[in-house]
Protein backbone atom coordinates (compact mmCIF):
# COMPACT_ATOMS: atom_id res chain seq x y z
CA UNK A 1 0.00 0.00 0.00
CA UNK A 2 3.29 2.16 1.32
CA UNK A 3 4.71 1.57 -2.53
CA UNK A 4 1.29 2.78 -3.68
CA UNK A 5 1.91 6.47 -2.31
CA UNK A 6 2.43 9.19 -4.74
CA UNK A 7 6.32 10.57 -3.72
CA UNK A 8 6.30 14.09 -2.72
CA UNK A 9 7.84 16.52 -5.08
CA UNK A 10 11.15 16.91 -5.06
CA UNK A 11 12.44 20.10 -3.09
CA UNK A 12 12.70 23.36 -5.05
CA UNK A 13 16.96 24.01 -5.02
CA UNK A 14 18.13 27.50 -4.32
CA UNK A 15 20.86 28.79 -7.17
CA UNK A 16 22.20 32.51 -6.94
CA UNK A 17 20.95 34.51 -9.71
CA UNK A 18 24.23 34.92 -11.33
CA UNK A 19 25.00 31.61 -11.54
CA UNK A 20 21.97 30.64 -13.55
CA UNK A 21 22.85 33.72 -15.34
CA UNK A 22 25.99 32.20 -16.75
CA UNK A 23 24.09 29.07 -17.18
CA UNK A 24 21.95 31.01 -19.75
CA UNK A 25 24.79 32.73 -21.37
CA UNK A 26 27.01 29.72 -21.65
CA UNK A 27 24.06 27.41 -23.05
CA UNK A 28 23.36 30.09 -25.71
CA UNK A 29 26.68 30.59 -26.87
CA UNK A 30 27.27 27.11 -27.37
CA UNK A 31 24.08 27.45 -29.95
CA UNK A 32 25.92 30.27 -31.90
CA UNK A 33 24.36 33.42 -30.04
CA UNK A 34 27.04 36.15 -29.71
CA UNK A 35 28.22 37.21 -26.55
CA UNK A 36 26.25 40.12 -26.44
CA UNK A 37 23.06 38.62 -27.41
CA UNK A 38 23.34 35.46 -24.94
CA UNK A 39 23.91 37.90 -22.48
CA UNK A 40 20.69 39.74 -23.52
CA UNK A 41 18.41 36.30 -23.42
CA UNK A 42 20.07 35.31 -20.01
CA UNK A 43 19.27 38.74 -18.55
CA UNK A 44 15.74 38.52 -19.72
CA UNK A 45 15.24 34.86 -18.76
CA UNK A 46 17.39 34.65 -15.39
CA UNK A 47 14.84 38.24 -14.21
CA UNK A 48 11.94 36.68 -14.97
CA UNK A 49 12.75 33.68 -12.50
CA UNK A 50 13.93 36.23 -10.27
CA UNK A 51 10.48 37.51 -10.33
CA UNK A 52 8.81 34.23 -9.57
CA UNK A 53 7.50 33.24 -12.91
CA UNK A 54 9.21 30.56 -13.63
CA UNK A 55 6.71 29.88 -16.48
CA UNK A 56 8.29 32.40 -18.85
CA UNK A 57 11.85 32.21 -17.06
CA UNK A 58 14.39 29.91 -17.77
CA UNK A 59 11.94 26.93 -18.62
CA UNK A 60 11.94 28.51 -22.15
CA UNK A 61 15.22 27.82 -22.81
CA UNK A 62 15.16 24.47 -23.63
CA UNK A 63 12.58 25.11 -26.41
CA UNK A 64 14.78 28.10 -27.59
CA UNK A 65 17.62 25.89 -28.31
CA UNK A 66 15.93 23.31 -29.90
CA UNK A 67 14.60 26.37 -32.78
CA UNK A 68 18.32 27.70 -32.98
CA UNK A 69 19.80 24.04 -33.79
CA UNK A 70 16.62 23.73 -35.87
CA UNK A 71 17.21 26.77 -37.45
CA UNK A 72 13.36 28.74 -37.20
CA UNK A 73 15.70 30.94 -34.61
CA UNK A 74 18.48 32.05 -36.40
CA UNK A 75 21.72 32.63 -33.89
CA UNK A 76 23.01 35.00 -36.19
CA UNK A 77 20.10 37.10 -36.88
CA UNK A 78 20.41 40.38 -36.88
CA UNK A 79 17.44 42.51 -35.68
CA UNK A 80 17.31 46.11 -37.55
CA UNK A 81 15.49 49.40 -37.75
CA UNK A 82 13.33 48.70 -40.74
CA UNK A 83 11.07 51.76 -41.53
CA UNK A 84 11.03 54.78 -38.79
CA UNK A 85 10.04 58.72 -37.39
CA UNK A 86 10.16 61.16 -35.39
CA UNK A 87 8.37 59.20 -32.88
CA UNK A 88 7.96 55.49 -34.44
CA UNK A 89 9.70 52.47 -35.53
CA UNK A 90 9.27 49.07 -37.29
CA UNK A 91 12.06 46.60 -36.15
CA UNK A 92 12.72 43.50 -38.48
CA UNK A 93 13.73 40.42 -36.17
CA UNK A 94 15.92 38.49 -38.87
CA UNK A 95 14.78 35.60 -36.39
CA UNK A 96 16.60 36.09 -33.94
CA UNK A 97 16.41 35.52 -30.42
CA UNK A 98 13.17 37.04 -29.69
CA UNK A 99 14.86 38.90 -26.52
CA UNK A 100 17.20 40.50 -28.34
CA UNK A 101 14.82 41.93 -30.95
CA UNK A 102 12.68 42.59 -28.34
CA UNK A 103 15.41 44.72 -26.57
CA UNK A 104 16.13 46.57 -29.53
CA UNK A 105 12.86 47.57 -29.80
CA UNK A 106 11.80 49.08 -26.47
CA UNK A 107 15.43 50.71 -26.53
CA UNK A 108 14.31 52.33 -29.90
CA UNK A 109 11.04 53.50 -28.62
CA UNK A 110 12.59 54.97 -25.18
CA UNK A 111 15.50 57.08 -27.20
CA UNK A 112 12.58 58.47 -29.44
CA UNK A 113 9.92 59.43 -26.15
CA UNK A 114 13.10 61.59 -25.20
CA UNK A 115 12.69 63.51 -28.70
CA UNK A 116 8.82 63.18 -28.94
CA UNK A 117 7.11 62.28 -25.46
CA UNK A 118 5.48 59.51 -26.79
CA UNK A 119 7.01 56.51 -29.32
CA UNK A 120 6.15 53.34 -30.67
CA UNK A 121 8.28 50.68 -31.80
CA UNK A 122 6.40 47.63 -33.82
CA UNK A 123 8.11 44.10 -34.14
CA UNK A 124 7.85 41.65 -37.10
CA UNK A 125 9.64 38.57 -37.63
CA UNK A 126 10.18 37.76 -34.50
CA UNK A 127 9.18 34.71 -32.12
CA UNK A 128 8.56 34.08 -28.56
CA UNK A 129 9.49 36.61 -26.44
CA UNK A 130 9.72 35.53 -22.70
CA UNK A 131 8.29 37.54 -19.99
CA UNK A 132 6.39 41.17 -21.55
CA UNK A 133 6.86 42.96 -17.92
CA UNK A 134 10.97 42.99 -18.87
CA UNK A 135 10.80 45.28 -21.93
CA UNK A 136 7.91 47.46 -19.89
CA UNK A 137 10.00 47.65 -17.27
CA UNK A 138 13.06 49.16 -19.19
CA UNK A 139 11.27 51.70 -20.16
CA UNK A 140 10.05 52.73 -16.44
CA UNK A 141 13.84 52.34 -15.08
CA UNK A 142 14.26 54.87 -17.21
CA UNK A 143 11.67 56.93 -15.49
CA UNK A 144 9.14 56.94 -18.56
CA UNK A 145 6.00 54.58 -18.67
CA UNK A 146 6.46 51.21 -20.39
CA UNK A 147 3.78 48.93 -22.80
CA UNK A 148 4.73 46.03 -24.41
CA UNK A 149 2.88 43.17 -25.92
CA UNK A 150 2.89 40.72 -28.46
CA UNK A 151 0.72 38.03 -30.32
CA UNK A 152 0.39 33.99 -30.95
CA UNK A 153 -1.23 31.80 -32.47
CA UNK A 154 -4.91 31.54 -31.78
CA UNK A 155 -5.56 29.64 -28.47
CA UNK A 156 -8.36 31.30 -27.17
CA UNK A 157 -12.24 31.26 -27.60
CA UNK A 158 -14.06 34.54 -28.59
CA UNK A 159 -17.15 34.43 -26.78
CA UNK A 160 -19.01 32.25 -28.87
CA UNK A 161 -16.68 30.31 -30.98
CA UNK A 162 -16.13 26.89 -31.29
CA UNK A 163 -12.26 26.81 -31.22
CA UNK A 164 -9.00 29.81 -30.99
CA UNK A 165 -9.70 33.25 -32.15
CA UNK A 166 -6.49 34.68 -30.94
CA UNK A 167 -3.42 34.26 -29.31
CA UNK A 168 -3.40 34.30 -25.51
CA UNK A 169 -1.52 37.77 -26.49
CA UNK A 170 0.27 39.16 -23.50
CA UNK A 171 0.19 42.75 -22.24
CA UNK A 172 2.21 44.54 -19.94
CA UNK A 173 3.10 48.12 -18.28
CA UNK A 174 5.46 49.56 -16.15
CA UNK A 175 4.93 52.26 -14.27
CA UNK A 176 8.09 54.66 -11.95
CA UNK A 177 6.93 55.32 -9.11
CA UNK A 178 8.82 57.64 -6.80
CA UNK A 179 10.52 56.06 -3.61
CA UNK A 180 7.93 52.86 -4.54
CA UNK A 181 9.15 49.98 -7.02
CA UNK A 182 7.71 50.38 -10.47
CA UNK A 183 3.68 49.50 -10.59
CA UNK A 184 4.11 46.42 -13.07
CA UNK A 185 1.43 44.38 -14.64
CA UNK A 186 1.87 41.38 -16.73
CA UNK A 187 -0.87 39.37 -18.12
CA UNK A 188 -2.16 37.29 -20.93
CA UNK A 189 -5.75 37.61 -22.03
CA UNK A 190 -7.16 34.21 -21.31
CA UNK A 191 -8.56 33.25 -18.14
CA UNK A 192 -6.21 30.59 -17.24
CA UNK A 193 -2.25 29.82 -18.49
CA UNK A 194 -2.85 26.93 -21.29
CA UNK A 195 0.07 24.81 -18.82
CA UNK A 196 -2.24 24.77 -15.83
CA UNK A 197 -4.98 22.48 -18.13
CA UNK A 198 -1.69 20.51 -18.92
CA UNK A 199 -1.29 19.68 -15.69
CA UNK A 200 -4.52 18.95 -14.62
CA UNK A 201 -5.01 16.81 -17.60
CA UNK A 202 -1.84 14.89 -16.66
CA UNK A 203 -3.18 14.01 -13.23
CA UNK A 204 -6.41 12.94 -14.49
CA UNK A 205 -8.21 15.98 -12.67
CA UNK A 206 -11.08 17.72 -13.83
CA UNK A 207 -10.95 21.87 -14.16
CA UNK A 208 -12.86 24.32 -13.38
CA UNK A 209 -15.73 25.51 -16.08
CA UNK A 210 -14.23 28.60 -16.45
CA UNK A 211 -10.83 27.93 -18.01
CA UNK A 212 -12.13 25.61 -21.26
CA UNK A 213 -14.52 25.74 -23.87
CA UNK A 214 -14.56 22.45 -25.04
CA UNK A 215 -15.89 21.38 -29.01
CA UNK A 216 -19.25 23.13 -29.01
CA UNK A 217 -17.92 26.27 -27.80
CA UNK A 218 -19.69 25.28 -24.28
CA UNK A 219 -17.80 25.37 -20.66
CA UNK A 220 -16.45 22.25 -20.20
CA UNK A 221 -14.82 20.95 -17.03
CA UNK A 222 -12.53 18.19 -19.02
CA UNK A 223 -9.01 18.89 -20.03
CA UNK A 224 -8.52 15.75 -21.81
CA UNK A 225 -9.21 17.32 -25.36
CA UNK A 226 -6.96 20.07 -25.04
CA UNK A 227 -4.95 22.51 -27.40
CA UNK A 228 -6.84 19.64 -30.42
CA UNK A 229 -9.89 20.45 -29.05
CA UNK A 230 -11.27 23.24 -27.93
CA UNK A 231 -9.82 26.65 -26.47
CA UNK A 232 -9.01 28.52 -23.38
CA UNK A 233 -12.02 31.02 -22.59
CA UNK A 234 -10.74 34.61 -22.40
CA UNK A 235 -10.33 36.55 -18.99
CA UNK A 236 -13.85 38.59 -18.24
CA UNK A 237 -15.05 37.27 -21.37
CA UNK A 238 -15.58 40.25 -23.99
CA UNK A 239 -13.16 42.32 -22.27
CA UNK A 240 -10.13 40.16 -22.80
CA UNK A 241 -11.48 38.93 -25.97
CA UNK A 242 -12.07 43.27 -26.96
CA UNK A 243 -7.90 43.57 -25.21
CA UNK A 244 -6.61 40.59 -27.34
CA UNK A 245 -7.64 42.72 -30.45
CA UNK A 246 -6.10 45.68 -29.58
CA UNK A 247 -2.56 43.73 -29.08
CA UNK A 248 -3.12 42.15 -31.93
CA UNK A 249 -3.49 45.45 -34.00
CA UNK A 250 -0.68 46.68 -32.46
CA UNK A 251 1.67 44.00 -32.62
CA UNK A 252 0.42 42.04 -35.58
CA UNK A 253 -1.29 44.30 -38.04
CA UNK A 254 0.29 47.77 -37.83
CA UNK A 255 3.78 46.22 -37.18
CA UNK A 256 3.28 44.08 -40.60
CA UNK A 257 4.17 41.00 -38.76
CA UNK A 258 1.88 37.43 -39.09
CA UNK A 259 -1.69 37.26 -37.12
CA UNK A 260 -4.07 34.79 -36.01
CA UNK A 261 -3.55 31.47 -37.79
CA UNK A 262 -0.18 32.94 -39.86
CA UNK A 263 1.81 32.86 -36.66
CA UNK A 264 3.75 29.64 -35.88
CA UNK A 265 3.69 28.41 -32.19
CA UNK A 266 7.25 28.38 -31.11
CA UNK A 267 7.02 25.16 -28.88
CA UNK A 268 4.89 22.67 -31.20
CA UNK A 269 5.91 23.87 -35.02
CA UNK A 270 8.51 22.51 -37.32
CA UNK A 271 11.70 24.23 -35.56
CA UNK A 272 13.14 24.82 -38.70
CA UNK A 273 10.67 26.97 -39.91
CA UNK A 274 10.71 30.69 -38.33
CA UNK A 275 7.13 31.71 -36.02
CA UNK A 276 6.89 35.54 -37.54
CA UNK A 277 5.52 36.64 -34.15
CA UNK A 278 4.81 40.70 -33.40
CA UNK A 279 5.07 42.56 -31.01
CA UNK A 280 5.07 46.31 -30.03
CA UNK A 281 6.29 48.49 -27.40
CA UNK A 282 5.45 52.14 -26.31
CA UNK A 283 7.40 54.27 -24.18
CA UNK A 284 5.77 57.41 -22.31
CA UNK A 285 8.43 60.42 -20.97
CA UNK A 286 6.29 62.00 -18.31
CA UNK A 287 8.92 64.75 -17.66
CA UNK A 288 8.05 66.03 -21.10
CA UNK A 289 4.36 66.26 -19.50
CA UNK A 290 5.29 67.57 -15.98
CA UNK A 291 8.55 67.78 -13.80
CA UNK A 292 10.39 64.58 -12.93
CA UNK A 293 9.10 65.04 -9.23
CA UNK A 294 5.94 66.22 -9.82
CA UNK A 295 4.93 62.72 -11.12
CA UNK A 296 6.93 60.52 -8.69
CA UNK A 297 5.11 62.69 -5.92
CA UNK A 298 1.58 62.21 -7.87
CA UNK A 299 2.46 58.37 -8.06
CA UNK A 300 3.59 57.65 -4.51
CA UNK A 301 0.82 59.45 -3.36
CA UNK A 302 -1.36 56.84 -5.14
CA UNK A 303 0.06 53.49 -3.72
CA UNK A 304 0.58 54.95 -0.50
CA UNK A 305 -3.83 55.89 -0.74
CA UNK A 306 -4.32 51.97 -2.21
CA UNK A 307 -2.12 50.68 1.03
CA UNK A 308 -4.18 52.61 3.33
CA UNK A 309 -7.55 51.51 1.87
CA UNK A 310 -9.79 49.69 4.63
CA UNK A 311 -8.86 46.16 4.21
CA UNK A 312 -11.42 42.90 4.42
CA UNK A 313 -11.67 40.74 7.17
CA UNK A 314 -8.09 38.58 7.41
CA UNK A 315 -6.54 40.50 5.02
CA UNK A 316 -3.01 42.03 6.18
CA UNK A 317 -1.97 44.07 3.26
CA UNK A 318 -3.05 45.35 -0.06
CA UNK A 319 -0.39 45.16 -2.87
CA UNK A 320 -0.45 47.25 -6.13
CA UNK A 321 0.91 45.37 -9.35
CA UNK A 322 4.32 43.88 -9.38
CA UNK A 323 5.09 44.41 -5.43
CA UNK A 324 4.96 40.70 -5.32
CA UNK A 325 7.11 39.90 -7.77
CA UNK A 326 9.57 42.96 -6.96
CA UNK A 327 10.01 41.27 -3.04
CA UNK A 328 10.57 38.26 -4.86
CA UNK A 329 13.41 39.74 -6.80
CA UNK A 330 14.76 40.91 -4.02
CA UNK A 331 14.65 38.23 -1.76
CA UNK A 332 16.32 36.04 -5.31
CA UNK A 333 18.77 38.92 -5.33
CA UNK A 334 20.09 38.09 -1.57
CA UNK A 335 19.10 34.64 -1.05
CA UNK A 336 19.33 32.68 -4.61
CA UNK A 337 16.01 31.67 -6.51
CA UNK A 338 14.67 28.63 -5.85
CA UNK A 339 14.04 26.42 -8.72
CA UNK A 340 11.21 24.50 -9.07
CA UNK A 341 11.54 20.76 -10.02
CA UNK A 342 10.24 21.01 -13.32
CA UNK A 343 12.57 24.24 -14.20
CA UNK A 344 15.35 22.50 -13.10
CA UNK A 345 14.11 19.43 -15.31
CA UNK A 346 14.06 21.65 -17.97
CA UNK A 347 17.35 23.20 -17.46
CA UNK A 348 19.18 19.50 -16.98
CA UNK A 349 18.40 19.22 -20.63
CA UNK A 350 19.22 22.32 -21.95
CA UNK A 351 22.89 21.28 -20.72
CA UNK A 352 22.59 18.24 -22.28
CA UNK A 353 21.42 19.82 -25.54
CA UNK A 354 24.69 22.02 -25.59
CA UNK A 355 27.34 19.66 -23.65
CA UNK A 356 27.65 21.48 -20.31
CA UNK A 357 27.71 19.85 -16.85
CA UNK A 358 24.77 21.88 -15.14
CA UNK A 359 25.61 20.68 -11.75
CA UNK A 360 28.88 22.77 -12.17
CA UNK A 361 26.09 25.70 -12.17
CA UNK A 362 23.14 24.99 -10.26
CA UNK A 363 24.12 22.20 -7.06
Amino acid sequence: MDAQKTAPPPAPRAVSCARLHRFVVEALRRAGLSDADAGVGADVLTTTDAWGVFTHGTKCLRGYLRRLKAGGLRAAGRPRLAAEGPAWGIVDGDSALGMVTSVLAMETAIAKARQCGVAYVGVRNSCHFGAAGYYAWLAARQGMIGLSMANDIPSVAAPGSRGGVTGSNPISYAIPAGRHPPLLLDMSIATVAGGKVYAARSRGERIPDTWLVGADGRPTTDPGGYPDVGALQPAAGHKGYGLALLIESLAGILSGAAFTWRVGTWMWDDGTQPTHHGAAFLAIDTSVMMPAPAFARRMEALVEEIHAAPRADGVERLYVPGEMEWERHARATREGILLPADVTASLEEAAAMTGLNCSEFIP
